[in-house]
């Protein structure tokens, strides 16, 4: 068993990585096969990954199943260091649950060169799996940029006609961003040489070093990495790319890019802007939650006023995301945990509209509301469907998303109380927008000749529709076991923020003879 504890997040890592340079070696034309092949590997990786969960001590706020391997020179400081901890278990958890689900939808969306794209899509699971589970900087960064390249041809490849400018779009503010986060891990990485004489790039070693710098100096690095990982979120006003990414991805991408690339962002927030500069997110606080709180309304607002399905999702997220980004920059204990609940909960709800969306598309090949209406007449486990994920994106009691935003505002009212309030509008104006879209599509007359034809969802889709619908409930309804594995992490994090001290934390492994900070139970 220690054996695997040690190797498991490497297996996690290494799995998709090698199933995807293997579907190269099968024949482009047995499409059958490479389908099966993909979706094989990403069972066995959802399957390996629930070893973390039963073999996971929720009371310690340590990085655990933790590997240390050397990677490049030793007199770089540069290291092979894999953990996960309350923060990241649970996103890794929700990135091997939607993989095989996203990879079954894209059964009937990808008809051409399918076996390059889901070679693609599973470097891609690679890369994501890596950038969670990832403690050292240099590490960290490998596996964020590796993001980019498959989600480039994603959606350059096999998305609309607009295809190539969302790409070039996507692709440019994401580069720009990890630029300036490139700059300021460099900089840390040299005045952690400069202060204890050893080269480093670990995450749990810096840490200390770059809590205890001047605030000034926080303050520039805290503004590097907070704007890199804002335009992944995406954050008002970094929000552009996301709706032109999204209404040109194929249904397989638009739901990924959703359900777990966006949340890459938050991430990146809650694990190295936050903890690394307390002093400066202390400061910053105020201005991220107004930041957060626009894009709630504003995100609202604007996808009210959409004609185009998917627009209307894809602005919708902006405003979900305002919401976690509000609930993180409170920095209390309610606000983290509900930030990171949120993060699961729009990953699912909003995963299941997308792939939804790609439901009537393939059937109709329109996305204008107009075009519409009455579904539920000839549809009718099509509108069971939609309306469940519908009630999961609004926060209706009973769902995940109502656990997380209701966590989400008592911590924004304990920190700020007005803009707790003006958070609250969004809840309100969420359920306009999406009780307006149910209204259009589903229910009313069934007028359209075409729709009258239209056929009710497959047994394929009726299972991916179905486990997502119930995951909705059951992040509502056991929410309390579920974040029990966050608890001791996230109170761990409150305490180094509001402390204004360094995040302490260790690395517990097999042989392991970390250097690092005292673990804290």
């Amino acid at each position: 068993m220690e054996f695997i504890n040690q190797w498991i997040l490497t297996v996690l890592i290494a799995l998709p990585l090698v199933g995807g340079l293997a579907l190269f070696l099968l024949p482009r034309e047995n499409v059958g096969l490479a389908r099966l092949v993909a979706l094989g590997v990403s069972i066995v990786e959802f399957v390996l990954s629930l070893h973390l969960i039963a073999h996971f001590v929720p009371s310690y706020a340590v990085f655990q199943f933790g590997q240390v391997l050397d990677w490049l020179p030793k007199s770089t400081g540069v290291q092979y260091v894999v953990g996960v901890d309350g923060l990241s278990l649970i996103l890794v958890i929700l990135t091997t649950a939607l993989c095989p689900l996203v990879i079954l939808s894209s059964w009937s969306s990808i008809e051409k060169n399918v076996r390059e794209f889901l070679a693609l899509f599973l470097l891609l699971e690679t890369a994501m799996v890596g950038a969670l589970v990832a403690i050292d900087l240099v590490l960290f960064y490998v596996f964020w940029e590796a993001m980019l390249i498959p989600m480039y041809f994603i959606i350059g490849f096999w998305g609309g006609k607009d295809r190539i400018y969302a790409t070039t779009k996507f692709f440019l503010y994401t580069v720009v961003g990890s630029l300036l986060m490139l700059v300021a891990f460099s900089y840390l990485y040299y005045v952690h040489a400069q202060t204890t004489g050893t080269y480093t790039t670990n995450l749990i070693e810096l840490y200390r070093t770059a809590a205890l710098l001047p605030l000034s100096t926080q303050m520039w690095m805290f503004a590097a990495t907070a704007l890199a990982f804002a335009i992944k979120v995406p954050l008002f006003p970094f929000h552009t790319w996301l709706p032109d990414a999204h209404v040109q991805a194929p249904t397989p991408g638009s739901v990924i890019l959703a359900g777990v690339l966006l949340k890459m962002g938050t991430y990146g927030l809650m694990r190295f802007s936050i903890p690394l500069f307390p002093s400066a997110a202390t400061q910053a606080a105020p201005v991220m939650i107004t930041l957060g709180v626009i894009g709630i309304i504003y995100g609202a607002l604007i996808a009210w006023r959409q004609t185009d399905i998917k627009k209307l999702v894809a602005y919708s997220s902006v405003s979900h995301l305002g919401f976690v980004v509000a609930g993180m920059f409170a920095l209390n204990e309610q606000g983290f945990t509900g930030a990171l609940y949120q993060m699961v909960n729009h990953g699912i709800s909003t995963g299941a509209l997308f792939l939804l969306i790609g439901v009537v598309y393939e059937r109709r090949h329109t996305r204008e509301m107009r075009d519409y209406g009455g579904l539920a007449k000839v549809m009718p486990w099509y509108a069971f469907f939609f309306v469940v994920a519908t009630m999961g994106s609004v926060a209706l009691p009973g769902t995940g998303g109502f656990i997380g935003e209701w966590l989400i505002l008592l911590g924004t009212f304990r920190a700020y109380p007005w803009l707790g309030v003006l958070c609250g509008t969004g809840v309100v104006l969420g359920a306009v927008y999406m009780l307006w879209l149910v209204l259009k599509v589903v229910w009313g007359p069934l007028e359209n000749e075409e729709n009258k034809v239209l056929t009710d969802v497959t047994k394929r889709e009726s299972f991916i529709l179905g486990t997502l619908s119930v995951l909705i409930f059951v992040f509502g309804f056991a929410s309390a076991p579920i974040l029990a594995h966050t608890q001791a992490t996230l109170v761990n994090l409150t305490k180094s923020v509001s402390l204004q001290a360094p995040y302490e934390t260790s690395l517990v492994g097999v042989g392991l003879n970390l250097k690092s900070t005292v673990g804290v139970k």
